[in-house]
């Protein structure tokens, strides 16, 4: 552990050590409490973080604060607060109470990120995932495996940027529902090579299936169909590491508004699919890592109260036809990837 409750000054050495070693200092989660006030100051991805027990201790704005150049606006000079670390994906997996070996999350962002809680189980994936640890509250671990894709919602501002298909982002669905589906059409947005569990970074984006009659509409369902399919392949690959199904998988950030993506992501996976009420869960995962730490809320059973469902999306898409989505998009990768590897 890098400090315990006595020594906040450790902390913050050890934890702004770790951030310049990462050339990261300006992305920090925090939530920072002083009395009734909880503050959240950035967002993180350093998983040495949550080597640390979540009751951090007190630190001084003269230490963590300015670190991120906000001591002189959010706090009096003598100020003592308490700060609870967290990776920005373990949080959002805590703000989901994801709190169960065998629940998962995903969030829908530029990229999306699955996380599934494996309990006190680390298990080494046969499955090109990550294990990672998700949180130690009261000296016990929980393991996580985790699965990174890297083009999510940016093949969405791709069609808007760079293609023109789009006024803005928030058009996709509209322009997407004018069509029943893609009619054939697959979009690999490998733009920058394909993440987990195919782990090519030679590949390169491709589209499959175009015929003269192929129009926007369907560019539109094949960007969004994309999204679920790199999805479906990697929780697909978690349920083998874990040896289970997964009974629901709750999503959040911006793109789980897309009410068409979601019914398609449930379809394909055939579980439902539950959007919270909260879908920015990353700070809300903090708040509770923090609210734990500072009793507030007294245990996990508690804060189970707390999360909210908003929808949820049943699966109800005709097995057959999913079962043929499902080849064409096999079909599509596998050829993305042969496509790459005959430059090399």
């Amino acid at each position: 552990e890098l400090a315990d409750a006595a020594n906040g000054d450790e902390l913050h050495r050890a934890v702004t050590l770790l951030l310049l070693r990462a050339g990261l200092p300006e992305f920090i989660t925090g939530i920072f409490i002083q009395g009734d006030d909880v503050v959240r100051v950035g967002a993180a991805e350093c998983d040495e973080l949550l080597a640390v027990d979540h009751r951090v201790g007190r630190v001084t704005p003269e230490g963590w604060l300015r670190t991120v150049g906000l001591h002189e606006i959010l706090f009096p000079e003598h100020a003592a607060f308490r700060g609870v670390p967290a990776g920005d994906q373990h949080a959002a997996l805590f703000g989901q109470m994801c709190t169960h070996a065998g629940m998962a999350k995903n969030t829908y962002g530029t990229g999306c990120f699955l996380v599934m809680n494996t309990g006190s189980k680390l298990i080494e994936s046969k499955n090109n995932l990550i294990s990672t640890i998700a949180w130690k509250i009261n000296h016990q671990i929980t393991y996580a495996l985790e699965g990174s894709i890297f083009i999510g919602g940016a093949v969405v501002q791709w069609l808007r940027d760079e293609m023109g298909m789009l006024k803005s982002a928030a058009e996709i669905e509209r322009l997407a529902n004018q069509v029943p589906d893609t009619n054939g059409v697959y979009i690999v947005p490998a733009f920058t090579g394909l993440g987990a569990p195919h782990w090519q970074p030679y590949a390169r984006g491709s589209v499959f299936g175009i015929t003269r009659g192929t129009t926007a509409a369907h560019f539109a369902r094949a960007a969004l169909e994309s999204i679920a399919f790199q999805s479906y392949d990697v929780l697909k690959a978690m349920e083998a590491d874990l040896g289970a199904r997964i009974s629901e998988l709750r999503v959040d950030g911006g793109a789980v508004a897309n009410n068409l993506l979601m019914q398609f992501q449930a379809d394909l996976l055939e579980v439902d699919v539950v959007r919270p009420q909260i879908i920015e869960t990353t700070v809300l995962g903090a708040a509770y890592l923090a609210g734990l730490a500072v009793g507030y809320w007294d245990n996990m059973e508690e804060l189970q109260t707390q999360w909210k469902q908003d929808q949820r999306f049943k699966p109800a898409g005709d097995a057959s036809n999913i079962k043929q989505h499902k080849q064409g998009w096999s079909r599509a990768i596998q050829a993305s990837i042969a496509w790459a590897n005959l430059d090399r």
